[in-house]
């Protein structure tokens, strides 16, 4: 047989409520926190990594294509000296 203790039944209710606050309230502080983040986020002006790799992309193509050109030129001087002393 089992009794029913009013008591603790308004006990169970009031920790139950509470606990449900307590996780609400840990959410808003968690939404306000995540808000406060992105708005120092954008007031650093950062860039994304998207755009940041597309900018390192275009560099890597241009140190390399001023590579061979260094190369290039470098091999036409040496064929120009190589004329000059021969001739």
């Amino acid at each position: 047989m089992q009794t029913k203790n009013p008591i603790l039944d308004e006990m169970a209710k009031a920790f139950e409520s509470a606990m449900g606050l307590a996780q609400a309230a840990g959410e808003e502080a968690k939404s306000a926190f995540r808000a406060q983040g992105d708005r120092m986020a954008a007031e650093l002006d950062l860039v994304r990594r998207d755009e940041l790799e597309a900018v390192r992309d275009t560099l890597m193509a241009e140190i390399a294509s001023l590579k061979a050109e260094i190369a290039r030129l470098t091999t036409s001087a040496a064929s120009a000296r190589a004329m000059d002393d021969a001739g």
